[in-house]
């Protein structure tokens, strides 16, 4: 059987179109979207490095028989979507399924986060300077540790795991993608993480990078969402740190569905993928689900914040 094409669809934008641009990708494309920087600026000797620059949304559509009819629902969601503010026109590439992450692989750096991590390509071998590495070949998945929410969240997982200092935890991340912060966790020192997705692509991803860091034996790993936690569908049913790296309106639905219930006593609940602008809208969900605000944090125009229960110091 002929080798899967994939056409890339992608689009360079500021930190405020971000979310309604990939959102309108995800209706159509294969594997779901993804978000990086557009330049990683390098280290001395390229040994760390750190992302810059607009994002770069993107995401790809199997080329098939119905590849046009795909290729233009996708231009007429963005085409409504330019007539609320200009975007950019999309750019177009065709690459071969096995290859498409190799067209990315020449442009990622390790990145040190925090005081402890240092996110590394799978396929790299650098000197990580003390730090914890975590090993990420992120697949047809999102998350490789380039993107401001997701290195809000490494750090706020950081803090929060030397916060309980020698008290072993469990941890559930909500929409895993590559399972990155899950497996930070698990090297800094969680007892057993539950990571769940609804794209395969993310869990297939999450348990190769799982087993690069040698966790798998600690970590859980599912086809779903909050509803099949909430339900006892996996051996983790609540956890001292929960972890939502998301969009704010599904952070919302989330905690209005049920998200709080998923704490430990004493827990605490980390959620990002926010835009400022986002960030008192996502606080008052959390406040009338029983949730205070311990910490935000912020880089450029994203936030992550962290709760716990209101009846709790």
């Amino acid at each position: 059987m002929p080798e899967a094409q994939l056409l890339e669809i992608s689009l360079i934008v500021e930190d405020e179109l971000v979310e309604p641009v990939a959102e309108a990708l995800a209706r159509y494309v294969k594997g779901g979207v993804a978000i990086e920087s557009t330049a990683v600026t390098a280290g001395p000797e390229d040994e760390d490095g750190h992302a810059t620059g607009p994002l770069r949304v993107y995401g790809y559509l199997t080329i098939d028989e119905t590849i046009e009819e795909k290729r233009r629902a996708v231009e007429e969601a963005l085409w409504y979507l330019g007539r609320i503010r200009p975007l950019p026109e999309p750019s177009y590439r065709t690459l071969r399924e096995s290859d498409w992450a190799e067209a990315w692989k020449k442009h990622y750096h390790p990145i040190p986060i925090g005081r402890r991590l240092m996110i590394v390509p799978a396929w790299m071998e650098p000197a990580v300077q003390g730090r914890v590495p975590i090993l990420i070949d992120p697949g047809m998945a999102f998350g490789t540790g380039t993107h401001p929410t997701t290195q809000l969240c490494l750090a706020a997982v950081e803090d929060c795991l030397q916060d309980r200092g020698s008290q072993p935890l469990e941890v559930i991340d909500l929409g895993c993608g590559t399972a990155i912060l899950a497996i930070a966790a698990l090297k800094l020192g969680a007892r057993a993480a539950l990571g769940v997705d609804i794209d395969p692509d993310a869990i297939r991803a999450a348990g190769e990078n799982a087993r690069a860091n040698q966790v798998a034996e600690r970590l859980e790993l599912g086809l779903g969402s909050l509803t099949e936690v909430l339900a006892g569908d996996y051996s983790i049913k609540s956890a001292g740190l929960v972890l939502a790296n998301i969009l704010a309106p599904v952070c919302i639905r989330l905690l209005d569905e049920g998200l709080a219930r998923l704490l430990a006593p004493e827990g605490r609940l980390v959620l990002s993928g926010i835009l400022a602008e986002q960030a008192a809208e996502v606080e008052a969900a959390a406040q009338r689900n029983g949730l205070r605000l311990v910490e935000e944090r912020q880089i450029e125009d994203w936030v992550a914040l962290t709760f716990g229960a209101s009846d709790q110091g």
